[in-house]
């Protein structure tokens, strides 16, 4: 069974992430990037499926992800989790792309992949959309079973268990399929010694658009459905605004202060 993992390189959510100034696109290439958070639950699906395949060794996890030169960063972790091998999709004109452009790239390399079982996260900890497993699937003509709390793959069965606020549901799909977990699906492991110096030797593999037999005017921000018009910064923190209470009347005037503060700010 082939097993890929589309994986996402995203800015790290505690720097000080920024857009581009000259086409207000997020600047992926200028800040600390990382896998993820998200698609690490996709990463230890694929491995816990492999690992309890009655022979894990007729079973290949490749982790596949779309974006600039710091985007092998994510592909390196998933093969240090201890992924097969890692397909960087990697080409100037992608900047800009938006989730249907995204799809259109992923769902290319997965048909070039062979792929039986294709996993992703439940969203993107930046663009947190959650739509692109919905529109591959849509693609590549396959059933999409989403947002998996439990996963079990039996065969050429797969089983989920997706919880909502008021119930459960189990949705059964038989493969090639789409599949998307949550962050309750597991607790993705920690890239062990071993498995830091074995990613080292794993192969790797870097396709351009043209090897996907795409055109840049298919992808990029010029084929976007959407675009940002605008980007404000964020305003540095100031000093809070301090009540105190002056023991005036039966309640003070704290509470008044309180209630007209709340009010002025439209709070209330």
């Amino acid at each position: 069974m082939k097993i890929v993992v589309c994986a996402k390189f995203v800015p790290d959510a505690t720097a000080d992430r920024r857009f581009r100034p000259e086409d207000n696109t997020v600047d992926r290439a200028g800040v600390d990037g990382l896998l993820s958070e998200l698609d690490e639950y996709a990463v230890e699906t694929a491995l816990t499926v492999k690992e309890a395949a009655g022979d894990p060794g007729d079973t290949v996890v490749t982790v596949l992800t779309v974006g600039p030169e710091q985007a092998a960063d994510a592909v390196k972790k998933g093969l240090q989790m201890g992924a097969d091998a890692g397909v960087h999709v990697l080409d100037d004109a992608i900047h800009g792309s938006d989730a249907v452009a995204t799809s259109l790239i992923l769902a290319k390399a997965l048909a070039k992949l062979e792929a039986d079982l294709v996993v992703f996260g439940m969203g993107s900890t930046d663009g947190s959309m959650g739509v692109v497993p919905a529109m591959v699937s849509e693609r590549l003509g396959l059933p999409a079973v989403t947002l998996g709390s439990d996963v079990t793959v039996d065969g050429q069965t797969v089983r989920i268990r997706r919880d909502g606020d008021t119930a459960s549901d189990t949705i059964e799909g038989t493969l090639p399929l789409v599949l998307s977990v949550s962050d309750q699906a597991n607790e993705p492991r920690y890239p062990s010694f071993k498995g830091i110096m074995a990613a080292k030797k794993k192969p790797v593999e870097t396709w351009s658009l043209a090897d996907l037999e795409l055109s840049a005017d298919q992808v990029g921000g010029s084929a976007a459905w959407t675009e940002v018009v605008e980007v404000t910064a964020r305003p540095p923190r100031t000093a809070g605004t301090i009540v105190t209470d002056d023991d005036s009347g039966p309640a003070g005037s704290g509470a008044h202060q309180l209630v007209e503060f709340l009010s002025t700010n439209k709070f209330l």
